[in-house]
């Protein structure tokens, strides 16, 4: 008995021991955070799980891996885990835990960004509205109210964390986590007066109570106390300098693009500045990066917020919304981290030194005493591109770049310079045989007005969000006026108009039932007023406002306040005679929601459903169901609802989001091609101008039946259900542009160094897929080729036997590579830097 106790004493004293060797001790200095007492580089970005489906998760995570990332950042969403006081969620999308476990295995470290404000353009910036009903409550204040909730949230989610043995101090992988959000920025604190230092100096130190054993961060929060690190958001960080010379230089969201308003063109950004200012940070001291985001993903149901965010979370992003990667932008930020990672070992063993080579012209250097060297020059100049003279050697440096030399004398990346190859991607329409074949078209009428028992009276207009506390986007408004004929502003055969102002979103009057007029706002200004031409009768009328949000505020100081809805005034008005008569005080009756809510219409269930030959189309407030068959293969499959007005969609009874392709773009703004030099912002390379700012909407594969699916649609305004369409997202074209002057890729410096030095230029084309060859070359030229991907064009020195080449070196391999010199195509001009531009086709 005694030698079986000691046994088991023994068992119990090795599984811990096993158990505490994988557990990583996490602190950091005034250069980096500090893993298992070694410093660390860190490549991160952002993958917000609920805005992926979990059967996309572990592609997404593989590819970010792939991408050459150390750690995976996530926001953790208030709103969507508790979305009743005490009543928790965290299944399907929702389940954090799953997805922070498919990051371990992968071998990833995770960044938590508990917040829990978090704004990312998510509806009321993560907070659940049953938290503004709060008696007393003030938010992000020195508030007892909100401190209490908040506080009890965090700590819920780090016991969630700790039961689940998920950060780093225990064997997990998250290595830091964030409290607050954002709060220190300009226009956010100063607002909050003197109650909001005490706010930050709380949320610190209650975080830090948590006793997590991991570091925790605040972004954009000059006056974190410590042992809080803050950190920078924006286009460019390389300025950034941390409030103490104890903390590391880190950047926890470096924008690859930005958010899609409905009623705006589409945000874009330039690979090549996204690897400048990346290239700047770590050269003027940055050790830990974030992209923000790396895959935006999709705002499924009502989840968006803005207000106008639009359902597409693209973001331009490295991997798109539906899972694809997007060349260049993720090979060549792939070469950039690889460029970085040949550094490493110098810049986490000294500080960088910083001097000028030159007006605009800049180097920094990692030297030890060891002999260690790695070097970073700048051209921040917009215009010119520059020769500069480095420890004895000439280097070209392009205007707004910066060449990374691991070893301080060979160029290993330029971030104006881009090896890895393009992709030109689109929607293909699938024709009946191929997909879906929609069919039993269906539809319920929505009743105009009232028609719930739920509805109630009162007196007055009543704010919108207040009223309905987001339970729906839509809230009625009714009232009736009896007509005697001798109206002041009937008079003098005045012809009436009905003028209408509320808050926003957007508005739609009946009069009698029949649609009056509509208006909307916009991302710039969510108010709205209406003023229509309305007939009334001798006797009884009822006017029906239909108000309606599209996503709450998410960011601002006080966002929480902001109201929506008809808040008056409410007038009718004589329009010849000027007289009016204000029916804001009198008494209305609200109704919460749409009728087709209240009785599931979602589902594809009831009743209640009309199926005739003749359906009704192009009239406002109907739903419409469908069945229909999955399409073949595992491309991406999107909904182009071009066809319809607005509304919300559902797929086997789950939202993939609001729909709007009636709302366009401005008409002016965009650009044809952008130029990445000079700092970016965020209307600088707009595309696609005049056009709905989103037709097509992601329907995940995993969402679906081989048949038997069932399709539900709300349509609000009006529009024809049996012209929608599947699509699936192809591969068009593989280009690429690379010239004599290039980088050899890195590829070959991380394999073999010696063979990198006497290697030269060379073109890589690889298919997408792994059961794909390249079948054609539509272009090929190797001289002074024109235009850009997809419309390629030769210049006046142009190879004759370009395309022979690589249609040899190409055709029936899945890749190829090609060396971009004149031994390999001759030299068609003399004295000339040439370029070899591809553009391919793969089946």
């Amino acid at each position: 008995m005694r030698g079986t106790m000691v046994l088991f004493l023994f068992m119990i004293v090795f599984l811990s021991a096993v158990t505490t060797s994988f557990a990583a001790t996490v602190t950091y200095d005034h250069r980096a955070l500090v893993i298992d007492g070694k410093r660390k580089v860190l490549i991160s970005g952002a993958i917000h799980y609920p805005r992926s489906t979990p059967q996309m998760w572990p592609d997404l995570i593989q590819k970010s891996k792939d991408g050459g990332l150390d750690a995976i950042e996530t926001y953790v969403f208030w709103n969507l885990h508790e979305p009743v006081r005490g009543q928790y969620d965290f299944e399907g999308r929702k389940d954090l835990v799953s997805f922070i476990k498919l990051v371990k295995e992968a071998g990833l470290h995770v960044v938590l960004r508990i917040g829990p404000y978090v704004c990312a353009e998510w509806n009321y910036g993560g907070f659940p509205l049953w938290l503004h009903f709060i008696p007393g409550i003030e938010f992000r204040t020195d508030n007892e109210p909100f401190k209490v909730e908040m506080q009890r949230f965090t700590a819920k989610i780090v016991d969630l964390m700790k039961q689940e043995s998920l950060f780093a101090s225990q064997g997990g992988p998250i290595i830091f986590s964030q409290i607050e959000n954002e709060y220190g920025n300009g226009d956010i604190e100063p607002y909050y007066g003197n109650r909001a230092k005490p706010y930050v100096d709380w949320a610190a130190g209650m975080a830090t109570s948590l006793n997590t054993g991991v570091p925790w961060n605040m972004c954009q929060q000059k006056d974190a106390p410590d042992p809080i690190i803050n950190t920078c958001n924006g286009f460019y960080c390389d300025q950034f300098t941390p409030n103490s010379d104890k903390k590391p230089k880190m950047w926890t969201e470096n924008w690859t693009g930005w958010f899609l308003s409905f009623g705006g063109a589409v945000p874009t950004r330039p690979v090549e500045d996204v690897a400048f200012a990346v290239a700047r940070f770590f050269q003027l001291g940055g050790t830990f990066q974030n992209y923000y985001m790396y895959h935006g993903g999709t705002n499924f149901g009502r989840t968006s917020g803005g207000p106008f965010i639009a359902t597409s979370y693209d973001y331009d992003a490295p991997i798109d919304e539906y899972g694809l990667i997007r060349q260049p932008k993720w090979g060549h930020l792939k070469d950039l981290h690889k460029a970085i990672k040949l550094c490493e070992e110098a810049m986490i063993a000294t500080d960088p030194t910083i001097t000028s080579l030159g007006p605009n012209l800049e180097a920094g250097v990692y030297r030890t005493g060891s002999g260690l060297c790695s070097a970073f020059l700048a051209n921040v100049g917009t215009q010119s591109d520059a020769t500069v003279n480095f420890n004895g050697n000439s280097y070209k440096l392009p205007a707004w770049s910066v060449s990374i030399l691991p070893d301080c004398k060979n160029v290993v990346f330029n971030t104006a310079k881009i090896n890895s190859m393009r992709t030109l991607s689109r929607f293909i329409s699938q024709s009946s045989e191929d997909v879906e074949s929609f069919s039993g078209w269906s539809w319920v009428n929505e009743p105009v007005g009232i028609s719930s028992q739920n509805a109630f009276m009162k007196l007055g207009l009543a704010e919108q969000i207040n009223t309905t506390g987001d339970k729906s986007d839509y809230l009625w408004y009714s009232a009736s006026i009896e007509i005697k004929g001798n109206e002041p502003f009937l008079q003098d055969g005045s012809q009436t108009a009905l003028h209408v102002q509320s808050l926003g979103h957007a508005l739609y009057a009946f009069i009698n039932k029949k649609l009056a007029g509509s208006v909307k706002g916009s991302s710039g200004n969510a108010k709205v007023a209406l003023e229509v031409p309305i007939s009334l009768v001798t006797g009884k009328n009822t006017i029906d406002l239909l108000s309606l949000t599209v996503g709450l505020q998410n960011y601002g100081a006080f966002f929480d306040l902001k109201g929506a809805g008809v808040t008056g005034p409410v007038q009718l008005k004589g329009l010849t005679n000027g007289s009016t008569i204000d029916l804001s005080s009198q008494q209305w009756t609200y109704q919460i929601g749409l009728k087709g809510e209240e009785i599931g219409l979602s589902n594809g269930g009831s009743s209640l459903w009309i199926s005739q030959p003749a359906l009704p189309k192009n009239q406002p407030l109907i739903w419409y169901k469908t069945n229909f068959d999955a399409a073949g293969g595992n491309e991406p499959l999107a909904l182009d609802l071009s066809s319809l007005g607005k509304g919300e969609a559902w797929v086997n009874g789950q939202s993939i989001g609001r729909y709007w392709p009636t709302n366009n773009a401005p008409n002016g703004g965009c650009v044809s091609s952008c130029n990445y030099r000079g700092s970016f912002n965020a209307n600088k390379c707009l595309k696609d101008c005049g056009k709905p700012s989103q037709l097509l909407y992601h329907v995940p594969r995993d969402w679906l039946k081989p048949s038997g699916n069932i399709l539900v649609l709300f349509e609000e305004m009006g529009g024809d259900p049996t012209q929608i369409s599947f699509a699936t997202r192809q591969i068009g074209s593989l280009c690429s542009r690379v010239s004599e002057s290039h980088p050899v890729p890195i590829d070959i410096w991380t394999s073999d160094q010696e063979a990198a030095k006497k290697a030269g230029p060379t073109m890589l084309l690889e298919c997408p897929s792994a059961n794909q060859v390249i079948s054609s070359i539509k272009f090929a030229s190797f001289g002074t080729p024109g235009g850009a991907c997809g419309s390629f064009s030769h210049g006046k020195c142009s190879s004759k036997n370009a395309i022979s080449i690589i249609q040899k070196a190409c055709v029936g391999s899945r890749k190829c590579n090609i060396g971009v010199s004149i031994a390999t195509f001759g030299d068609p001009c003399v004295g000339i830097t040439k370029n070899l531009a591809v553009e391919a086709s793969c089946t």
